[in-house]
């Protein structure tokens, strides 16, 4: 956990998030994985109390890097989905299009390409 993500825990802490927030919503529950680093609502919508509000990417790219960092830890795969894309792609595509916090993630790319590979072969 990087000492920025460890101040702003503490910094929601001191603004006296209430405990629902820092557990997650019960209706808007998050992936394991999020929940286990204590990430709380706040940490990615910008705000203390979202019902709607869209995550930007940079509030991804805090804990998991800027796109070229994303790009480096999956170079292994058949087709890198964090690559800068070359044209006549649109992209780069922000985060929550593929990675859904709420809902179960998707792989944007397989709207126009269905045969994609995402998994080593």
């Amino acid at each position: 956990m990087t000492l920025h993500r460890l101040g702003a825990l503490g910094f929601a802490g001191l603004l006296g998030l209430s405990l629902a927030a820092r557990e997650g919503d019960a209706k808007r529950p998050l992936p394991p994985w999020h929940a286990k680093a204590g990430v709380i609502c706040h940490d990615c919508h910008q705000k203390e109390k979202p019902t709607s509000a869209a995550v930007a990417d940079e509030s991804c790219m805090v804990c998991h890097g800027d796109y070229p960092a994303m790009a480096e830890l999956t170079k292994h795969l058949p087709v890198n989905p964090h690559a800068p894309p070359k044209p006549p792609h649109a992209g780069p595509f922000a985060c929550p299009e593929c990675h859904r916090q709420h809902q179960p993630a998707v792989v944007k790319c397989l709207e126009c390409h269905p045969d994609f590979k995402l998994k080593p072969r």
